[in-house]
């Protein structure tokens, strides 16, 4: 599908996020800006549409052992561990940061059980500079694997329905997904008959490297969480699966903010063709952290050159002439 070329500067980048609408489509993907403090050295927070946190829980917590971090070819795997300073800490020192830089923060939030999620997000209600909570049920590097609860349809919805209950309600709620599961569109459905007003997608997937002088694994804690452009496919596979099944009306249509490898206007356009609302830089920030600028401006110029006037009229385009 070709359209006629416009001017790209007349290309309107607004992007929904729930029920609310963001300058643009571009964000950050947990984990992979901290709070943003180091992120603000190179890129204006208020230029990006939101600003995802490394994921918080309500306490504080050390992580795995290291080495947690290994390069890979295409990518990289790390088992962090969700290490954190706590909900109190954030709240506190971080949160005001953030608001007074004009940021609009998309908070990652997790826990243990789901006390400990409800328990966190209600310290979130009402806080400046917040526009939106992602439920991180999916994170693949932690000791526990019983804290994957996006792994099974019955324990994602327990989560994000008791999630969406306590949460102010103008906010929305967006529940992360793993794509090591059988099928994610039937884990998407679980999520948003839940009450998911978004979903994010993937986070990483599980992977391991063994090191050949040490003929051991590389990693302290064997597994990590593999993400870069080497789960890029997997990642573009997983919203446009997730997508066709909204088309299809098997899921109630909410957006997606597609992540997985996106290290380009190209990358970031893959995911809007195959279905998402909005994009997350990640694993591209740590050897450039001045990506998501350069990304917003390249994605620009695709639209532009294909004739889209607003970033919303390619979503899902893809899609369009299957069945």
């Amino acid at each position: 599908m070709a359209l006629a070329p416009i001017g790209a500067l007349d290309v309107d980048l607004s992007a929904p996020l729930g029920s609310l609408t963001m300058p643009n489509p571009l964000s950050t993907a947990s984990g992979c800006a901290g709070y943003g403090r180091e992120l603000a050295r190179f890129v204006p927070l208020d230029a990006l549409g939101t600003v995802t946190t490394k994921t918080i829980m309500p306490y504080p917590r050390s992580g795995r052992a290291t080495p947690r971090m290994a390069e890979t070819p295409s990518g990289m795997l790390n088992a962090i561990g969700l290490q954190g300073s706590g909900i109190d800490a954030f709240v506190e020192r971080e949160l005001p940061w953030l608001a007074e830089r004009g940021a609009r923060v998309l908070v990652s939030i997790a826990g243990e059980r789901l006390e400990e999620f409800t328990e966190t997000v209600e310290r979130l209600n009402g806080q400046p500079g917040v526009v939106g909570i992602e439920v991180n049920i999916s994170c693949p590097n932690v000791a526990d694997r019983g804290l994957v609860f996006a792994c099974n349809p019955a324990t994602s919805y327990d989560v994000v329905r008791a999630v969406r209950r306590v949460t102010d309600p103008e906010l929305p709620v967006y529940a992360k997904l793993s794509p090591d599961v059988t099928s994610i569109t039937e884990i998407a459905a679980a999520c948003v008959q839940a009450g998911a007003d978004g979903l994010s997608m993937i986070n990483t997937s599980l992977g391991m490297a063994i090191d050949l002088d040490t003929l051991r694994p590389t990693l302290a804690g064997v597994t990590g969480g593999l993400s870069g452009p080497a789960i890029r496919p997997i990642a573009v596979r997983c919203v446009y699966q997730v997508h066709a099944a909204m088309l299809a009306g098997r899921i109630p249509q909410v957006p997606i903010l597609g992540m997985g490898g996106i290290r380009t206007g190209r990358d970031a356009l893959e995911f809007t063709l195959a279905g998402a609302s909005g994009v997350a830089v990640g694993t591209a920030l740590f050897n450039d952290p001045a990506a998501p600028l350069r990304i917003l401006d390249e994605l620009r110029a695709l639209l532009a050159a294909r004739g889209f006037a607003r970033y919303v009229d390619a979503v899902g385009v893809a899609h369009r002439g299957d069945g």
